[in-house]
């Protein structure tokens, strides 16, 4: 993403109006769902500096309403911690104590501004004892080997094809970052680095990860190229 990123955080590169994190922000908020930790690295104060210590956005309106509840946000600050990002099992990790049992997780720098954080998917997934529930997208061509494969009876295999792509956003059993699974302590006290993905397949082939195939608008800004092409 650069040179935008040289002095700007992917997450708070303007996307039509607003920084592309806000988007899920306010998402999650509208479905009742205001307890956040955001995990930053790269220019990761600013983040913390603009949305502030209880969800408040510096001159926006539409975190500063009364219509839904305001935000509550813990910043993870893996940069200024331990000099860079952690990864995404690592950073979840480091953010347990902050979380409950279950919990959304979801990238920063994906747009899907159709998405509904649903309290009913949350009900569905505690009931199910499954470790993750994840949203899938079709195969984009920057990700042409896909990620993981969608039986026909909801649950996620590793099997080579064919394969669609892990949109990013997903619910997670905390039980799925402790053994035998990953071996970190919670909290993460020594910043190790480690990714969600190995973490992933060990509970696919127990059969306890599901999906679902989400065909709303869905975009990747990996490049200032698709940056560019939403508007």
């Amino acid at each position: 993403m650069r040179p935008l990123t040289d002095r700007t955080p992917k997450p708070m590169l303007p996307v039509r109006g607003k920084p592309l994190m806000q988007w899920p922000m306010e998402a999650l908020r509208r479905k009742g769902f205001t307890n956040l930790v955001i995990n930053t690295a790269w220019l990761g104060t600013q983040i913390s500096d603009y949305f502030g210590h209880f969800g408040i956005a510096n001159n926006n309106t539409l975190l500063l309403n009364t219509e839904h509840p305001p935000l509550k946000l813990h910043f993870s600050q893996e940069g200024r911690d331990f000099g860079g990002a952690l990864e995404t099992a690592g950073g979840i990790v480091r953010a347990l104590p902050h979380l409950g049992e279950h919990f959304w997780v979801l990238a920063g720098d994906v747009f899907a501004p159709d998405f509904v954080f649903s309290p009913a998917a949350v009900e569905r997934f505690i009931q199910s004892q499954h470790l993750a529930h994840l949203w899938l997208v079709p195969t984009p061509a920057h990700n042409p080997m896909g990620d993981f494969r969608l039986g026909a009876d909801g649950l996620l295999t590793n099997a080579t094809e064919p394969r669609l792509t892990y949109s990013t956003i997903g619910l997670y059993h905390r039980a799925l970052f402790s053994a035998p699974y990953c071996d970190i302590p919670a909290g993460n006290p020594q910043g190790v680095k480690a990714a969600l993905a190995p973490l992933l397949r060990m509970a696919i082939a127990e059969n306890r990860v599901s999906g679902e195939l989400y065909t709303g608008a869905w975009t990747d800004v990996g490049t200032p190229e698709r940056l560019a092409e939403l508007g």
